[in-house]
Formats: C-alpha cells, sequence, structure tokens
C-alpha cells in the first residue's frame, strides 16, 4: 500500500486533471498544499499580490482554455477577498475551482480565528460549495468539482480545506482525468431551425456565452455564411464571432450602433447560441420584450434551466455550442434580401468604427482604430469596467476565438490580472490591458506579479482624473452636484518603472504609436500612462454636452 497527505492527493487530481498552472496567495491553513506543490514539476505556482487578483486571474484562465482556473487563498480574508473574482466566474459562466484554506475540524462552530461557515456565504456565488471533511475523500470531491465547473452552464466551485484534512495521511487510489459531456441537438430539432430560417426575412443570429473551441466557431461562421444571415455578438463576447467575417454586424452591448438596434426591432427571427439573453445584451431587457418577445426565438443553450427563463421561446435546444456546431451543415440556401441586408448592416458597422472627433489632445477612438492595426490578429485585450472601455468594444475589431478578456458582470480590476493570466497561458502572444485610472488601481499590485512571472503585457492606463462612469450618471441625475468621484492619481508610469519595468507617459494622440511600439520592443511588463480630456466620457458624449442637456430639462 501507498498511503499519502491529503494535500499531496489533491495534487495528484489536478496533475491527473492537467492542470499544470494555479494561482495563489499563501497562506497557513494550506501550507501543506503548498508543500505538495513544491514536489512537481507538473504544477506552475504563480503568486499573487491580493486574493482577488488570484480569482480573476484563474477566471481569466478559465476562459481562455475551457478547463476550470485553479484559486488557492486562505481562510477568511482571504476568501472574502477572492470574492470578486468568483462573481466574475459566475456570471460570465467560466469554469474554475477556488480552493479556501480552512480551520482545523475540531475547532469548527466555535467562530475560531477567521471561521466561515463557506456554504451560507458563498451559496449563491458559485455553482457548488462544498468541505473535504475527510482525506479519503478528496479524489472523489475533487473530481466532483472538474464534472460541475464543466458541464453545462460552466461556473465556479468552491472546495474548503480544512488544514488538519490536508496533514491527514490515507491509503493512495488510482485516479482518472473528468472531461466535460457535450451535449448535442436532435436532427428534428436542426430541421425546425432550418425551417424557421428559410421562411424568415429579417432574422439575425446572436452568438456569445462560453464552451466554444475553434472548431466549433469555424463551423458556425460557415453555416451562417451559407445562410447570409447577419451576426452580433453578445455583450463582451466579440470575439465569438471573427469580426472581419462580412456577415458580423457588431454587438449587442453598451453603446450599440441604432443602426443595428433598429434592425432588431424589425427581425422576425432571433437565433440565440450560447448566450445568456442577459441583461447588458438587452439593455435591462427592454429589447426585446418580456416574456414574449414580438420576435421568433430561438435559444441554443447547454443548460435547460436557462432556456425560457426571461423570454419564452419558440424553439428550445439545450446543446453546447461545440455540440450544436458540430452538427451544423456548411451548405445552405441564402436569399438575396438577405444578403442585400447583411451588406448593408455590415456597411453601417465598418461606418460606425470610423473614429470621431474629441476634445482635447488625446483621442481614444483614433488610438483604438489604429492600434487594431498595428496588434497581431491573435492579440489579447483585456479590459475592466468603465467608461474607457467603450472605446475598446466600438473600435476594436477581435479577430481570433480567446482574443477578448472582459467581463460580464462588470467588474473594476479585472484587466490587468485577466492580463497576467493570458500571457503566461500564451507566451507567444501579444497581450494588451486597457484599463482606467480607477478601474487600474482596484488591481494594480498585480503589476507586481507580471514582473514576478515574467508575464511581458502591455498596459494602457487610460487617465481622466475620476471614476468616469460614475461621474457620467451623477452629472445626468444630480447636476451641479459633484460628490465623491474625482481622483487624485499618482504617476503610473512610475509604478511600471518601480517594478523594474517600462514606463512612459503619453498626452497627445501622436505620441501614442512610438509609445506602443517601445513598450512592444521592451522585452519586459510595459505601461503607457494616457492622460485624457475628462470631458472626454464617451465617444459620443462630453461632459460639457450632459451638463448642457440636464441644465435644459431641469426646472
Amino acid at each position: 500500500m501507498t498511503f499519502k497527505s491529503g494535500a499531496q492527493l489533491l495534487v495528484d487530481v489536478l496533475t491527473a486533471n492537467g492542470v499544470d498552472r494555479v494561482f495563489c496567495v499563501p497562506g497557513e491553513s494550506y501550507l501543506a498544499v503548498l508543500d505538495a506543490l513544491h514536489d512537481t514539476r507538473e504544477i506552475e505556482t504563480v503568486v499573487c499580490r491580493h486574493e482577488g487578483g488570484v480569482a480573476m486571474m484563474a477566471e481569466a484562465d478559465g476562459k481562455l482554455t475551457g478547463r476550470p482556473g485553479i484559486a488557492f487563498v486562505t481562510r477568511g480574508p482571504g476568501a472574502t477577498n477572492a470574492t470578486a473574482g468568483l462573481h466574475v466566474a459566475m456570471q460570465d459562466s467560466t469554469p474554475m475551482v477556488l480552493f479556501i484554506g480552512q480551520i482545523a475540524r475540531a475547532s469548527r462552530e466555535r467562530e475560531a480565528f477567521q471561521e466561515l461557515d463557506y456554504r451560507r456565504m458563498l451559496g449563491q456565488l458559485s455553482k457548488l460549495t462544498i468541505e473535504i471533511d475527510s482525506a479519503e475523500r478528496v479524489p472523489e470531491i475533487v473530481g466532483r468539482a472538474f464534472r460541475t465547473a464543466t458541464s453545462g452552464r460552466p461556473g465556479p466551485v468552491v472546495i474548503v480545506l480544512p488544514e488538519d484534512m490536508l496533514e491527514e495521511s490515507v491509503e493512495a487510489v488510482d485516479l482518472l482525468p473528468n472531461a466535460p459531456v457535450e451535449i448535442y441537438p436532435s436532427l428534428d430539432q436542426l430541421a425546425e431551425l432550418d425551417r424557421m430560417i428559410e421562411v424568415s426575412e429579417r432574422p439575425l443570429l446572436l452568438v456569445g456565452g462560453s464552451r466554444w473551441d475553434a472548431s466549433a466557431r469555424e463551423s458556425l461562421q460557415l453555416w451562417a455564411a451559407a445562410r447570409e444571415l447577419p451576426v452580433v455578438t453578445a455583450f463582451r463576447r466579440q470575439d465569438r464571432f471573427d469580426n472581419t467575417n462580412p456577415c458580423y454586424v457588431g454587438d449587442m452591448g453598451i453603446g450599440t450602433n441604432p443602426d443595428l438596434l433598429a434592425y432588431l426591432a424589425s427581425v422576425d427571427l432571433l437565433v440565440v447560441v450560447g448566450a445568456r439573453l442577459d441583461d447588458l445584451t438587452t439593455a435591462g431587457y427592454s429589447r426585446l420584450a418580456v416574456p414574449t418577445p414580438g420576435q421568433k426565438i430561438v435559444h441554443v443553450f447547454p443548460s435547460a434551466e436557462e432556456l425560457g427563463k426571461v423570454y419564452r421561446t419558440n424553439l428550445a435546444i439545450v446543446a453546447t455550442p461545440r455540440g450544436f456546431a458540430a452538427m451544423l451543415p456548411n451548405s445552405g440556401a441564402g436569399k438575396l434580401s438577405r444578403a442585400t441586408e447583411t451588406a448593408r448592416l455590415r456597411a453601417s458597422y465598418e461606418k460606425w468604427q470610423q473614429p470621431l472627433p474629441a476634445p482635447g489632445t488625446v483621442n481614444m477612438s483614433e488610438i483604438v482604430s489604429e492600434f487594431r492595426k498595428q496588434l497581431p490578429h491573435d492579440a489579447i485585450i483585456t479590459n475592466g469596467a468603465g467608461n474607457f472601455a467603450t472605446w475598446v468594444h466600438r473600435f476594436h475589431r477581435f479577430e481570433a476565438l480567446g482574443s477578448q478578456l472582459a467581463p460580464t458582470s462588470g467588474s473594476m480590476g479585472y484587466g490587468l490580472p485577466a492580463a497576467v493570466a493570458a500571457k503566461l497561458r500564451f507566451k507567444d502572444r501579444t497581450v494588451v490591458c486597457v484599463a482606467g485610472d480607477g478601474d487600474f488601481q482596484m488591481t494594480c499590485q498585480e503589476f507586481g506579479t507580471a514582473a514576478q512571472a515574467g508575464a511581458n503585457i502591455i498596459c494602457v492606463v487610460v487617465d481622466n482624473a475620476m471614476y468616469g462612469t460614475i461621474r457620467m450618471h451623477q452629472e445626468r441625475e444630480y447636476p451641479g452636484r459633484v460628490q465623491a468621484t474625482g481622483l487624485e492619481n499618482p504617476d503610473f508610469a512610475m509604478i511600471a518603472k518601480a517594478y523594474g519595468c517600462f514606463g512612459e507617459t503619453v498626452v497627445s494622440t501622436d505620441q501614442f504609436f512610438p509609445a506602443l511600439t517601445r513598450a512592444m520592443d521592451a522585452g519586459r511588463p510595459a505601461l503607457l500612462h494616457v492622460i485624457v480630456d475628462p470631458e472626454a466620457l464617451t465617444p459620443a458624449q462630453t461632459l460639457s454636452a450632459i451638463r448642457s442637456q440636464t441644465a435644459t430639462r431641469t426646472p
């Protein structure tokens, strides 16, 4: 017989399931796991600066690979800090496993040092929260976690690890990897879908969600092209369809092309593949009538619980995007009227992407429009939340699957840790984080993680000296009463230099591109501090314009 500790068994299960990287902030509650990781060459341990960064890096890794991203944090404060990333994984349908160190079993229910009941605390933030009460159950429960995280609608699983359980010695067992189960549509459902498309005069295909791979995306693109369907993507899922494809006509997010919204109102068939039809994709559930839209709805989703949850469907198909796409024929028939309308919408999209005038010396629409041409086609762009992101969503074109990492949950601070995870996963790809000044400072300490791990990212910090999104709403709702939305910022380029990295400040559009070239050639993490005029709130609105509008309507 071979005996191993619970911690050693845990690392063995991770290895058997193909885990090659974990993210952590160390804690005494799971020192036994860190010790077991010391003895393996298969798993890289990335030490972070804050548990929020840990969870966001693991979530981003899960988004990119389709396998659970792995995070380790300690009990109490470590767990509470990690909840921001856990919330991203839940709302973004990302496979992830968060391991939390826990007090010894004999101390439970006494409010021991840093004790929390994680089932109660994290029940709404995970698909499953479970504590391993015996080392011999490690293979069973960790295997269940991998299946749960990747099956149906993917999401995060939390496993709680009592510190004495990790040191407990039990007999080792043979371990087998877990694989997600694909779900396929029936032939009758596909025939009905084809019939509905054939009779439709104004269809629209909406793509989003998770459980995609390159083959599934390619199959869907061929299928859409054969039928000359106009295609849009869900909020912050623009990389689910090649933005250079003639069928692609834009995204349904914040600041959507008005021409596209007008078409949505007129369509007679909406085919949704992978997306949840969530709040931001539907603009607060206003773009489609609840519960019965004026359009016929076909909804393809890997979890039956989501189908009909808000909108009644005419055809509900329980299938993963991979399973659905694998059954699609490449051939098909289009219509002249449909081809004409798709071409018109494509032209409108390209016009919508043309740079706009902007106040001040830095024009972000020109910068994003130009750097999309300078970056490799598979460059990964990451961002958190804030008005700054609207320039990325509107003016960039996402060509490759996995080229966009952005939280549909609207979590600030996501872009930097996501960029670190992306660069570690794809060392040969260019990774650019675009962050606002407030957004960046939520997790800016993870620039140190990038430096230590050798993740040579490029971070573009857009500095308008305020929480821009909140200021926009404040100016609109409470005119003339600015409160708590201004920021006194540091020299962000100096922060990068303090970590031994490249940093440069940009104060005009023409300075940006030479600085970008120097950042790309730096051979180490780089940060460009871009100072923009506070007037430039969004691509289409200035601060003064909002004030003028509120003054007009105020009695």
